[in-house]
């Protein structure tokens, strides 16, 4: 039996003008009523799909979220942190060095901001036209404080440009950090024991829920970890092969209600 549904946001639960379909909130509705949590999981913050839980209704005494990527776990009503990891001043040090000689702009992100270091001449970031939850400030990396917690850093550029600078990208990096692409232009990087699936155990720790409890849907790089981890994982129609490859089913696409689909299929009471 599902005890927990963790769900991707960008490409799962949205359609691609990024709203929930009617059908789709009717279903997960239906599941909550029989008990079942309702997680949304993505590399967003808390404050970028408040608007998504407040349609869903999940914003409630016991509700979850999962943000950054698995790197922080909290409670959707008041933010308390269940479960946090984060990168230290000295890795972003390293990553902005690395971000200079691929010649591509940085971002990193805390709870609060997201940083904007000085980027390679012409090539701006493209991330202030993803992000629009949290309020951008230009900084000088080495002007910040000792004890600084960032949540992830990333690479925004133009597809062709991001592809070719990640295979530039030294194996140690890859060793050292968790690294992988949310969307076409967008490279995420957090701390080695960030991600969907790492989250998704640290929630489970917490509510007393089994692996075997979960269904997750996904259907990019970043959602692998927590389709493998699921005792049922979910492709979308229009994930990458790669995902899909992994998931136990394979479900209709974000623009055929392939969440709506797959819970009814594998959670509705009948």
């Amino acid at each position: 039996m599902m005890k927990l549904i963790a769900i991707d946001l960008d490409g799962t639960l949205l359609n691609n003008e990024k709203k929930i379909t009617d059908r789709t909130k009717d279903v997960l509705k239906k599941a909550k009523n029989q008990g079942v949590k309702i997680v949304l999981c993505t590399g967003r913050p808390l404050l970028g799909m408040v608007h998504y839980l407040d349609e869903l209704n999940l914003r409630e005494d016991g509700d979850y979220g999962i943000t950054y990527n698995g790197g922080l776990v909290q409670k959707t009503k008041t933010g308390d942190v269940v479960s946090e990891i984060t990168m230290s001043k000295k890795d972003i040090q390293i990553l902005y060095k690395l971000s200079q000689t691929l010649e591509v702009p940085m971002n990193f992100i805390d709870l609060e901001r997201v940083y904007t270091p000085a980027p390679p001449e012409g090539k701006p970031s493209l991330y202030g036209g993803i992000m629009k939850a949290l309020p951008f400030v230009t900084t000088d990396i080495e002007s910040l404080p000792e004890d600084t917690k960032i949540n992830k850093a990333l690479f925004c550029i133009d597809q062709p440009v991001l592809d070719a600078a990640i295979q530039k990208i030294p194996r140690s990096f890859f060793e050292n950090y968790t690294m992988m692409k949310s969307r076409p232009v967008l490279l995420e990087i957090m701390n080695k024991n960030v991600d969907k699936g790492k989250g998704l155990l640290a929630l489970g720790q917490h509510l007393g829920i089994k692996q075997e409890e979960m269904m997750t849907f996904g259907d990019e790089e970043n959602d692998l970890a927590m389709i493998e981890y699921a005792g049922l994982g979910v492709a979308m129609g229009n994930a990458i092969d790669k995902v899909k490859d992994a998931a136990q089913f394979i479900t209709l696409t974000n623009e055929e209600n392939g969440v709506a689909y797959a819970v009814e299929k594998f959670v509705i009471k009948k």
